[in-house]
């Protein structure tokens, strides 16, 4: 959504119930201070609705980890914990000591 420059208000000038309609009718608004944005007043739903893409994204990211993971399986990249933990525990030991 493209901000007018009505949509920005300035702290010292926002009217909080004037503001809240204008957004509950479908304007975001940028609420400033000291001349650098500061807040948003958004409807309600609206971020909700952020926050349900948001949670997607990370889902996606996740799946897309797994599906890496699975990957390095077919391609024979695995290891133990065990032997994978130990190998850690050698290079570090090796950083520390060099």
């Amino acid at each position: 959504m493209a901000f007018s420059v009505n949509d920005v208000i300035p702290l010292s000038q926002a009217n909080l119930s004037e503001l809240a309609d204008q957004v509950e009718a479908g304007a975001e608004k940028i609420i400033t201070k000291n001349g650098e944005s500061y807040v948003a007043l958004i409807d309600a739903q609206r971020l909700d609705h952020y926050h349900r893409i948001e949670r997607a994204q990370i889902y996606l990211q996740l799946l897309d980890e797994a599906g890496k993971g699975l990957d390095d399986i077919a391609a024979g990249r695995v290891a133990d914990a065990t032997t994978a933990l130990q190998a850690i525990k050698r290079r570090r030991a090796l950083k520390t000591s060099g």
